[in-house]
């Protein structure tokens, strides 16, 4: 069974390496030791969000935090191509479910996406506290799911700025996937970039209303693909999960 993970920021675990003590403190500190009641001997990992990982085991549990004695640090290498997914503002949080499954699923990077049939509008304030939320969700998430990297939440695009996005991911060599159901070619059959390549796959995952005619035809000008996901339409929650699911397969990351 692989230990519970625990997330610091990038940077916090340099310099650190076995045999080192290492003392995890704060909030992360206090679930482990208060929350979780861990104990001396156990096994846990910090991670960085960043890809390196300190696989350790608790020397002691005390009131400033949970002290651990290093035993292994690992740098994972990020994945490549990277996967992106460019997820529309919906409502009833169904656009953080899409996300925090996304993470599960080995999303790299995640676009909230301000669509013409998006419900929900960040503007001001709200889209300072919602892009929040999407940052601890995918932290929560790359948690629960014991990753090393924890998903960049970039800053919202409209329109214009995803067909700007679309046109730069395709001139460097990548591929912009918008799943719609009209859609000839399905998932399976779109090109991708070779394993290993540097590169970005966006797949776009429109409202609940669905993506409009103006903007299946923006992207395309500037170079996006529409496939078919399946035989089914799914709901804005689960259709990106779905389609990072079959491209990680797919790209072997899942052996």
């Amino acid at each position: 069974m692989t230990a519970p993970v625990f997330v610091t920021d990038p940077g916090q675990l340099d310099g650190y390496h076995a045999g080192d003590v290492y003392l995890l403190h704060g909030a992360e500190g206090r679930h482990a030791g208060v929350v979780q009641r861990r104990t001396a001997g156990e096994r846990i990992d910090v991670v960085d969000g960043a890809g390196v990982r300190l696989v350790g085991e608790i020397a002691a549990v005390e009131p400033e935090g949970v002290r651990l004695t290093v035993r292994q640090r690992v740098t994972e290498p990020p994945s490549t191509p990277r996967l992106v997914l460019v997820q529309a503002l919906a409502k009833g949080d169904r656009d953080e479910m899409a996300i925090e499954a996304a993470t599960e699923v080995g999303v790299d990077a995640v676009i909230p996406w301000q669509a013409e049939r998006s419900i929900v509008i960040w503007r001001g304030d709200r889209a300072a506290k919602s892009r929040a939320r999407w940052l601890a969700t995918v932290r929560a998430a790359a948690k629960q799911s014991r990753r090393a990297w924890v998903p960049e939440v970039e800053p919202p695009v409209d329109r214009r700025g995803l067909v700007a996005r679309t046109e730069a991911v395709v001139a460097a060599g990548g591929a912009v996937l918008v799943l719609h159901e009209e859609a000839t070619v399905p998932l399976s059959a779109a090109a991708l970039p070779a394993e290993g390549t540097p590169a970005e796959v966006l797949i776009v995952v429109g409202p609940e209303g669905g993506i409009s005619a103006q903007e299946t035809a923006a992207l395309e000008a500037a170079g996006a693909r529409t496939v078919r996901l399946g035989p089914h339409v799914l709901r804005t929650s689960t259709a990106g999960t779905v389609a990072l699911s079959l491209l990680a397969a797919g790209l072997g990351r899942w052996v």
